[in-house]
């Protein structure tokens, strides 16, 4: 079983990606809860301290709520525009052997074992080689083949490491 296909990431892609490791992390959870805490503070104070209080509540708030959002996307755009590996297609063979990428002359193979985890997303298919580092390969850049590339996942990977949506398959 082999599954073959050309990406182009795209600002959007890196965003989603970003996204996702953000706020599926303990940091992101707690930006997220604080900043509706403190949101909820600013409701709950509202007339009962002075309205500068108030106000502040509601700026940490939004700040909290929409800076890491903010910045992320900044950082994708960055990301994109800065490195030409990103901005140019990327030829990936999904196989038995694993996952083999190249550009150009350059080539890159990551076999099953040294995989880190796989997550699949509503937008993209993470294809991790440790815990921050991933081939972000887009739902529909590889369309029809999605199932292939799931089974052998699970053909090829522990179940530990695979967080597949049951809704995209």
């Amino acid at each position: 079983m082999s599954v073959e296909f050309d990406i182009r990431i795209t600002e959007k892609d890196m965003f989603r990606f970003n996204l996702y490791h953000a706020y599926h992390g303990f940091q992101g959870i707690v930006a997220t809860l604080v900043g509706i805490w403190v949101l909820v503070m600013a409701a709950i104070t509202f007339g009962k301290v002075e309205v500068m209080y108030t106000i502040l509540y509601i700026v940490f708030g939004i700040v909290f709520l929409i800076y890491v959002p903010g910045s992320l996307y900044l950082r994708s755009k960055n990301q994109i525009q800065s490195s030409e590996v990103l901005k140019q297609t990327l030829h990936y063979i999904i196989d038995d052997a694993g996952v083999h990428v190249s550009q150009g002359e350059q080539t890159a193979d990551l076999e099953w074992k040294q995989i880190y985890k796989i997550v699949s997303t509503k937008s993209n298919l993470l294809i991790y080689s440790s815990r921050i580092n991933a081939y972000v390969i887009p739902r529909e850049a590889v369309k029809g083949q999605y199932e292939t590339i799931v089974g052998l996942a699970i053909n090829h990977l522990e179940s530990y490491r695979l967080k597949l949506n049951p809704f995209s398959i």
